[in-house]
């Protein structure tokens, strides 16, 4: 028997779901819990003021995004590192980010799924770092960080 791409990527779906509990409706109380404390942040929330009006389409769209990233499902079709490129963030956003997503990874899900929502947001958010850094000319060596407001900004 033949196994198409769709059937593989339900199958992974499946066996995902299945050993950590994770399904659109836990991902879909994540996202939603998760930016309204982002919403409320001093650091994050103005970052999302000047850039978001409509919260729903990108409510709708961030939960495409982890559905594809912790099930596999292949809702997700954009382009996460151009549309952060231009934002001015740095190290500090992404720990502020990190420790907002990892606590509500923990209020909202079972053990086994908020561990595997903070694994991957944490890839998520070194690779964010990296390629704004390297947008910005920074070339960060192993263990650095990036920081707008450093001279050189690469530590």
């Amino acid at each position: 028997m033949i196994v198409t791409g769709a059937e593989r990527r339900e199958q992974i779906t499946a066996e995902i779901s299945e050993r950590t509990g994770i399904t659109e409706a836990m991902i879909e109380r994540l996202v939603h819990a998760f930016y309204d404390k982002v919403r409320s942040d001093a650091v994050l929330a103005p970052v999302f003021d000047t850039r978001i009006a409509d919260w729903e389409p990108h409510l709708a769209q961030m939960c495409a995004f982890w559905s594809s990233v912790a099930l596999m499902t292949g809702r997700y079709h954009g382009t996460p590192m151009v549309k952060h490129l231009p934002l001015p963030v740095d190290a500090a956003h992404f720990d502020r980010w990190l420790d907002l997503f990892e606590a509500t990874a923990r209020e909202i899900c079972p053990p086994e799924a908020a561990a595997h929502f903070v694994e991957r947001a944490r890839r998520i958010a070194a690779s964010l770092e990296l390629g704004i850094a390297n947008g910005q000319g920074v070339l960060l060596g192993i263990g650095e960080r990036f920081r707008r407001n450093q001279a050189g900004a690469g530590q």
